[in-house]
């Protein structure tokens, strides 16, 4: 693996488990210092941090809820605080919940919003006085944001397209101070959230140009992309890798 990253830390929302702890693990093994958050994967987040410092690298678990907007904030001050400064941000948190409109629990919206689009912009306030010229920012969207070809999803869809918009926006503001923005979009991502096994994973197929889900280090392998200096003229983007799901 290059080791593009060498002096460089890394802040993960939602990194214990799924595309998160892929892009944790990517991005260590590139010769970043790596902090992240997880909520309820206790057990997974120890693993990770112990299988990163058993190869040389550095990681920091925070247990935090990023719904919380001040408990986000003080994760990333904490974090900037023992690791000393943040370069890549990378809002990975997300939640999933489906169903029809006329009985889609208000509740279940705004949780959507509160971690999918909420967390994500908090997360950027937060880390931007600890960040520097050449900072990356990078959102774990959904190719969603484009294409929703089933019913149930318009409230996920919805969430993800607003990271569209956020990242526009931060990339015109964020610009001038040498900062890039981006998405990245994955199709369906062999997941607990969406197993490759599941019972929507032959729909989900039938519907792509490869006919699979993603693995997590392939999504990871783009985020390391956006992260490194290789990257540093794209921003406003929204990457999708998804096998052809929106083809």
């Amino acid at each position: 693996m290059q080791s593009r990253l060498v002096g460089k830390v890394a802040f993960v929302t939602g990194g214990a488990k799924g595309i998160g702890a892929a892009v944790v693990r990517r991005l260590a093994s590139e010769g970043a210092a790596v902090a992240f958050t997880y909520q309820s994967s206790a057990a997974s987040a120890k693993e990770l941090t112990a299988s990163i410092e058993e190869n040389g690298g550095r990681a920091l678990a925070l247990q935090v809820d990023v719904a919380d907007a001040s408990a986000l904030t003080t994760a990333v001050d904490q974090a900037a605080q023992v690791l000393e400064k943040i370069d890549i941000l990378v809002n990975c948190a997300g939640v999933l919940f489906m169903g029809p409109v006329d009985n889609f629990a208000l509740d279940d919206f705004d949780k959507t919003f509160a971690v999918n689009v909420r967390a994500a912009f908090v997360g950027v306030k937060a880390v931007l006085p600890h960040m520097g010229h050449g900072g990356r920012i990078i959102n774990i969207g959904s190719c969603n944001a484009e294409r929703m070809p089933f019913p149930g999803g318009s409230v996920y869809a919805m969430s993800k397209s607003a990271l569209q918009g956020l990242v526009q926006g931060f990339a015109r503001d964020l610009g001038p101070r040498g900062i890039t923005v981006n998405n990245v979009q994955p199709g369906p991502v062999n997941t607990d959230m969406n197993p490759e096994t599941g019972d929507f994973a032959e729909a989900l197929h039938g519907l792509m140009a490869i006919q699979r889900h993603a693995a997590p280090d392939e999504i990871a392998g783009m985020v390391a992309y956006l992260a490194s200096p290789e990257a540093g003229f794209v921003t406003g983007a929204s990457l999708t890798i998804d096998g052809g799901f929106n083809a």
